[in-house]
Formats: C-alpha cells, sequence, structure tokens
C-alpha cells in the first residue's frame, strides 16, 4: 500500500516547481507546505494513479488517503480528498466520523478544508440531509478550519437551492465570528444561497446588515443585481 503513496510522491517531487510554490505561498496568511505543481497537474497525477488503486476496497482507498494527509503537503491532501470524492456513490453513514477527523485533524488551510468539505462533504450531505444538524455544532467550534467547513459543505447543496433553513442558522451562529476566513466561508455559502433562493437570502442580510462583517456581507451579495447591493451596503 506504502509503494503506491512513494510512487505518487516521487512524481510530484519531479514536477516541482520552486517559483510555483513561492507565487502558491501568497494566498495563505499561514504557512502551508506545497511541493509546487500546477493544480491541473496534480489532479491528473491523482487521477492516474487512482485509476490504478480503483478496485480496492473503500477502506483500503480512506487507509491510502490518510496515509496522504498525513504528510502535512497540500497536493497530497487534494489527491486525498479527489479520491474520497470519487467514492461518493459508495458513501455510507459511518464515513461521516471520517470525513469529520479529516477536517478536525489534519486541515491546516482554506483550500484543503475547501476542497475537503465543498466535494466529499458536500455530497455526503445531500446523500445523509439529516447531518447538516452536526454542521451547527462545527460552527461553535475552536477550531476555525470546522468552523468554515460548517459553511463551505454547503456551497453545492446551497446551488440547488437545498438547506435554505440550515444555512440561515449556520449564518447566525457564526455571524460575529472575528475569523476572517470563517467571515469569507459564511459569506460564499450565503451567496451559494442567493443563487436559487435571492430574495431569502438578501432579507436576511438586511435584516443583519448593521453586524455581520463587511467581509461576509460583501460576499453575501456579490451575485446580486447592483440595486441589491446598493441597498444591502447602503449605511
Amino acid at each position: 500500500m506504502t509503494k503506491i503513496i512513494n510512487e505518487i510522491r516521487k512524481e510530484l517531487k519531479e514536477n516541482s516547481d520552486e517559483k510555483i510554490q513561492k507565487s502558491g505561498q501568497t494566498f495563505f496568511k499561514e504557512k502551508v507546505k506545497t511541493y509546487g505543481i500546477k493544480t491541473a497537474l496534480g489532479i491528473k497525477i491523482g487521477k492516474d494513479y487512482f485509476n490504478i488503486i480503483k478496485e480496492k476496497s473503500k477502506k483500503e482507498i480512506f487507509a491510502l488517503c490518510d496515509e496522504l494527509w498525513l504528510s502535512g503537503y497540500m497536493e497530497e491532501s487534494f489527491i486525498a480528498c479527489n479520491w474520497s470524492y470519487y467514492l461518493h456513490e459508495e458513501y455510507k453513514e459511518t464515513d461521516w466520523a471520517v470525513f469529520k477527523r479529516w477536517l478536525e485533524k489534519y486541515v491546516n488551510n482554506w483550500a484543503s478544508c475547501d476542497t475537503l468539505c465543498n466535494h466529499t462533504i458536500g455530497s455526503f450531505l445531500e446523500m445523509y440531509p439529516s447531518y447538516v444538524k452536526e454542521l451547527k455544532m462545527w460552527a461553535k467550534s475552536k477550531n476555525r478550519w470546522m468552523r468554515r467547513g460548517a459553511a463551505v459543505s454547503l456551497i453545492i447543496p446551497a446551488k440547488k437551492g437545498m438547506f435554505l433553513k440550515d444555512i440561515f442558522e449556520i449564518a447566525e451562529i457564526l455571524l460575529l465570528d472575528e475569523d476572517d476566513l470563517v467571515q469569507k466561508g459564511y459569506g460564499w455559502m450565503l451567496k451559494a444561497a442567493s443563487q436559487a433562493h435571492e430574495k431569502e437570502v438578501f432579507d436576511f442580510v438586511i435584516a443583519h446588515k448593521q453586524t455581520m462583517p463587511r467581509t461576509a456581507l460583501r460576499y453575501a451579495i456579490e451575485k446580486m443585481p447592483k440595486p441589491l447591493k446598493e441597498k444591502a451596503m447602503a449605511k
């Protein structure tokens, strides 16, 4: 099992680029471990190796994902996220504990958080909607990535018009969060929800505009028509 991980790491190192590594760091306030390869190439490498292992059981593939997460390298976390998402048709309720552990234990930057939450966790929630209530507990966590994850896990379902009541409840829990990455996360969630429920999201923003941080507010109204944006931004 470790052999395939070593082969992936060898290929990632061979394709590393110091310029990409340095420019990539500018997107993060915290120090991130990266090989410095283009995202599209990293996805291709991950997909190529998934095709080699895809006959293995989900349990075995998730164990490989754990090995990838353990390295701390962002590109390896992306491969782990993509592998877990490729198996989304096989998700069982017991997988929730696995995904939560990855978020809680391994995620240390917004890119890994969003890749895991948007696709893997978002797909799980569409299959098992009762777990959305768990996100409300994440929203109260001391871990900033759990709090951001509470919001960004609903991005794709929100675009489909799902979970609007829960989205507003999570946004209210996170409303005064001082972490700008959490503010951006719940603002993004509201923006996604506005694609199917523009009036409801606009009304929510207007009701909370006096206390909502401007960062979150700007994200929330980004897709709205100009007159609504102007009304929301007015003092």
